[in-house]
């Protein structure tokens, strides 16, 4: 059965094996070196409520994982926040990404942001189709930003604002 829930810190070895595949396999990170236990147990402190990070649990295995990270340090920004997403190679093309995805999406707006950013490499058509789904909509590319297995490569940039809150007045 699986499970989506907020991560804890006895998923972090689990999250760094799924992060760290990504980084040697794929394009959907620009991080070309894996990442350390300790090294991602500093971004998970930097996480909390408004910046929340969930896992897919599958039979009691970590398969994957969502984030929502804070776009910027200026105080101006703190209604926006960045979404991750990463699914274990063996686990992709099972629904775990979009429940993952439904998941850390409402959790944002429980916390009161604003809106959410992504960055999708080019190549990632199904990240891309995935977030147009849950109402993301292309907001711009960003030519030739990163260089990974030899390769330039484009971001797409897309977004998603929560629906204004009305009051009970």
């Amino acid at each position: 059965m699986l499970i989506i829930r907020p991560a804890n810190p006895e998923d972090l070895d689990s999250i760094t094996q799924i992060y760290n595949e990504a980084v040697q396999k794929t394009v959907a990170t620009f991080d070309t070196e894996p990442k350390t236990l300790q090294e991602q147990r500093a971004w998970f402190e930097y996480h909390g409520l408004k910046y929340p990070i969930f896992v897919a649990e599958l039979d009691g295995v970590v398969t994957g994982w969502a984030s929502l990270s804070k776009w910027s340090d200026r105080c101006a920004y703190s209604d926006t926040a960045e979404i991750s997403l990463y699914v274990k190679e063996e686990f992709r093309g099972r629904g775990m990404g979009r429940k993952l995805l439904e998941a850390i999406i409402r959790q944002g707006e429980k916390v009161g942001l604003h809106t959410v950013i992504a960055r999708i490499a080019e190549g990632n058509r199904v990240s891309i189709y995935l977030h147009e789904l849950l109402g993301f909509e292309h907001i711009g590319i960003m030519r030739e930003v990163g260089r990974k297995f030899g390769r330039l490569l484009d971001v797409y940039m897309m977004q998603k604002i929560y629906a204004p809150k009305t009051s009970g007045c």
